[in-house]
C-alpha cells in the first residue's frame, strides 16, 4: 500500500500514528479496524499528496511548507489531528516526535528556487 520511501515514508508513518491517537479518542465505532473510515480516507489522501510532493525527499513539515497541497476540508482535519495528537506523541512515540521536531527546524529551499538556479547554471554552462 505504501510506496513512499525515506523521509516521505517517515512523515506519513508519523501522521498515521497521530491519526490513530486522534481516532481512538474521537471516533467510537471502528469495527476492529485500525482507523475509522473517515481517518483511513484521510491517510490515503495524505499518501497520494506525499507521492506528488514537488519537494520530494527534501519536503519540510506541513506546518512549514509554503505549498498547501491539501484541499481545505482535508487540511483542516489534518490540522485538528496534529493539534490534538502532537502533544501526546511525546509519550506514545517519543522517537517519532523527536524526528518530527528535527524535521521541523530543518531549512529547505522552495522547488521553484531550485529550478531557477538549475536553469541559470545550465545557461552559463551552455554559453
Amino acid at each position: 500500500m505504501n510506496s513512499l520511501s525515506g523521509r516521505l515514508r517517515r512523515e506519513h508513518d508519523t501522521l498515521v500514528c497521530m491519526t490513530r491517537i486522534y481516532c481512538e479518542h474521537h471516533h467510537d465505532s471502528r469495527d476492529g479496524a485500525d482507523l475509522c473510515a473517515e481517518c483511513s480516507r484521510l491517510m490515503q489522501y495524505a499518501q497520494r499528496r506525499l507521492q506528488k510532493c514537488p519537494y520530494g525527499t527534501d519536503k519540510p513539515t506541513c506546518a512549514n511548507c509554503p505549498i498547501h497541497c491539501y484541499k481545505p476540508a482535508e487540511r483542516q482535519m489534518a490540522r485538528d489531528i496534529m493539534r490534538f495528537a502532537g502533544p501526546r506523541m511525546t509519550w506514545r512515540h517519543p522517537f517519532r516526535a523527536l524526528n518530527h521536531l528535527w524535521d521541523k527546524i530543518r531549512q529547505v529551499e522552495h522547488p521553484m528556487n531550485k529550478r531557477q538556479k538549475l536553469t541559470r547554471h545550465r545557461g552559463r554552462a551552455d554559453g
